[in-house]
């Protein structure tokens, strides 16, 4: 057992935990899990096995006692192993049954819980964590929201069991008083029968005592996994990488694109000018891109040497004052451009699509 998990939470740790430490979790035998809902159901549903066995046992024991009985004079218990061979044979009999459905119960109730879940981890030794936090461990089992729980708890289950115990027997007083003259088969039907009427009721009560014991099990195991926002944040560097690193990698890649931006104009889409201060060259490949991303920028004489190799390659020019110099205040070389301005390079797109139709046919006429 990691006894670090007897550690309060640590302060600052006030984020939600991510679907990864919720993994790495499960992956090392941590689940949310209510013990009193597999209590329960251990007591219910073998309690319900004696019952509806209950004919069955009742003459297997009775062959069993008559066939030691008859032979009681017969067999030598040191020398006739016959006598271990049936006592265990009978033995299997009578508890089998009863062994079998509370295994069952048991595998069924942890699975509704928490799925198929098969790990070693748990029983690997981590000597780093032999010695626990004791004053979290102290302070968690005794002062703490966790402790208050499982006191009330505690408290209720014997209340549930002692006013079941109360109210059952004291319905049956008289028949209990009245056992000294009762015989042998009515006495034993009377205090089996009170003694299953009240595992069945109390099985019962802590099986609806288990809700709220699932639903706290459950908080409280989401509060255990709470991340600091530095945990979030190396773990956001972990899945993507290094913040520093992808802004160098980003950098470098503009100034590649900026070197190559003569090339990259004539497979531009559009170029979108102020008319004469800025020009920015958009490419837009639907297979492998979001958005347009700017492929080319500049202002002044750039901006008119952009204009110029559009004019060459037969790149569509579209004026739009506006746009054109947000464009070149908010982007880089290699952006997307920002969802803010989806909709007016959509109307710049519709203006470019209009263009190339009227060239084609214009070209179609010509032929």
């Amino acid at each position: 057992m990691d006894l670090q998990w007897f550690a309060a939470e640590d302060e600052g740790r006030t984020e939600e935990p991510s679907e990864y430490k919720i993994r790495k979790a499960r992956e090392e035998g941590r689940v949310a899990k209510s013990q009193e809902l597999v209590g329960a159901l251990m007591l219910l549903l073998p309690a319900l096995a004696i019952l509806f066995l209950s004919p069955y046992m009742l003459r297997t024991f009775v062959e069993m006692i008559r066939f030691f009985f008859l032979r009681a004079t017969e067999l030598d218990p040191v020398k006739d192993r016959i006598i271990a061979r049936v006592f265990f044979t009978y033995l299997a009999k009578l508890a089998l049954p009863i062994a079998i459905v509370a295994m069952v119960t048991a595998i069924f109730s942890n699975l509704v819980q928490t799925g198929f879940l098969f790990t070693t981890k748990p029983l690997v030794p981590n000597f780093s964590k032999i010695v626990p936090k004791f004053g979290q461990y102290f302070k968690r089992t005794l002062f703490s929201m966790e402790a208050l729980f499982n006191l009330a708890k505690s408290i209720i289950k014997m209340i549930i069991i002692g006013v079941v115990a109360y109210v059952i027997i004291r319905s049956k007083i008289k028949d209990l008083a009245n056992l000294q003259t009762a015989g042998v088969w009515n006495g034993l039907t009377l205090v089996a029968g009170l003694a299953i009427r009240l595992l069945l009721i109390v099985a019962l009560l802590l099986l609806a005592l288990s809700i709220p014991d699932i639903l706290f099990q459950r908080w409280q195991y989401r509060e255990s996994l709470k991340m600091t926002k530095q945990e979030v944040k190396e773990e956001r560097k972990m899945y993507e990488g290094d913040p520093l690193i992808k802004s160098r990698l980003r950098q470098r890649m503009r100034e590649l694109m900026t070197r190559n931006m003569v090339a990259n104009v004539p497979k531009a889409d559009v170029v979108i000018t102020n008319p004469t201060h800025f020009a920015v060259a958009l490419e837009w490949n639907q297979g492998t891109m979001p958005a347009p991303m700017v492929t080319a920028k500049g202002a002044d004489e750039v901006a008119f040497r952009i204009r110029r190799i559009a004019e060459e390659s037969g790149v569509p020019t579209v004026e739009n004052k506006p746009l054109a110099r947000a464009l070149f205040a908010e982007t880089e070389i290699g952006d997307i451009i920002p969802e803010t301005y989806y909709q007016a390079i959509a109307t710049v797109l519709a203006q470019v699509y209009k263009i190339n139709e009227e060239r084609r046919k214009t070209a179609g006429v010509g032929a």
